[in-house]
């Protein structure tokens, strides 16, 4: 895990806490934009997880070829 996805993750939940105070306090029509700032982090967060950067692609298939050759 890189540290871009990291601070996502992270920003994310605090957006959650945030979010859940300010829901508490003031009410849900001033914490719904927190809110789907924290679910759109979220999905930034998994689609980096999905869709990695092709250099880590071609990494992971050379050292499964490398195992295999191992054999």
């Amino acid at each position: 895990m890189k540290l871009l996805d990291i601070l996502l993750l992270s920003l994310s939940a605090a957006m959650v806490i945030i979010g859940t105070h300010l829901t508490i306090t003031v009410g849900v029509s001033v914490s719904y934009p927190v809110f789907m700032f924290a679910v759109a982090l979220l999905f930034w967060f998994q689609y980096r997880k999905n869709h990695g950067s092709p250099e880590e692609e071609k990494k992971e298939i050379t050292k499964s070829k490398k195992f295999k050759n191992k054999r």
